[in-house]
């Protein structure tokens, strides 16, 4: 299916926006996930709202924390993943993905892949490609973020009675790859060379003498 994406910041929203977005998060973690909880925080007047349409009606959805908002830390030391840049990580700010979600209509043809990969891009353009991202995922979509490059780090945890863990996405270091030396000259062919060239010489020098 065609999906068509918009992200905007909080004044940018239409007033229809704002309520079909606070129904899908209602709906879907207060309602389907049967927790009483306050979804509507101070937090979005700072975030940036991506919102996923099919034939203008919301399909899906999630928010951005930027750096500067983001009270997320990570705590995982730099040495212990191989994707992890060499800077302390728990001082490094870095924007939050969070809330994302898909109506049950359109669930299982890969939109919430195409959410995150969507607000994957738009914070390496805006914060740039080096700095990482973390969520604090709910476990059971554990595998689903790590085919996403998600790393996790420390214990779960409950958040309103659902397990939870953080996960950091960070930039994979390019390793250079090395060109294959091209061996010097064995002994055994330089004997090679040097026999056939006295070989050449004689069948020369051959030809010569019935000429004279």
């Amino acid at each position: 299916m065609t999906y068509e994406f918009s992200i905007k910041n909080f004044d940018e929203l239409t007033s229809v926006d704002l309520y079909h977005s606070l129904k899908a998060r209602s709906q879907v973690f207060v309602v389907e996930q049967n927790c009483v909880y306050q979804d509507m925080d101070e937090v979005d007047f700072d975030c940036l709202h991506l919102i996923a349409h099919q034939n203008q009606a919301l399909a899906g959805y999630c928010r951005i924390i930027p750096p500067e908002f983001n009270t997320l830390k990570s705590n995982l030391s730099s040495s212990m993943s191989t994707d992890a840049p060499a800077i302390k990580t728990s001082t490094t700010a870095m924007p939050a993905i969070g809330r994302v979600l898909v109506l049950a209509e359109h669930r299982g043809d890969g939109l919430a892949r195409q959410i995150m990969t969507q607000a994957i891009a738009h914070c390496r353009k805006r914060y740039g490609k080096k700095t990482p991202i973390i969520i604090s995922a709910q476990t059971y979509l554990l595998g689903f973020y790590e085919s996403l490059g998600f790393v996790p780090e420390g214990d779960r945890y409950l958040e309103e009675n659902i397990e939870h863990v953080k996960m950091v996405l960070y930039v994979a270091k390019k390793t250079k790859v090395k060109k294959e030396r091209v061996d010097a000259p064995t002994a055994t062919t330089k004997i090679l060379g040097s026999l056939l060239f006295i070989m050449a010489a004689l069948f020369i020098l051959g030809l010569l003498y019935l000429m004279i």
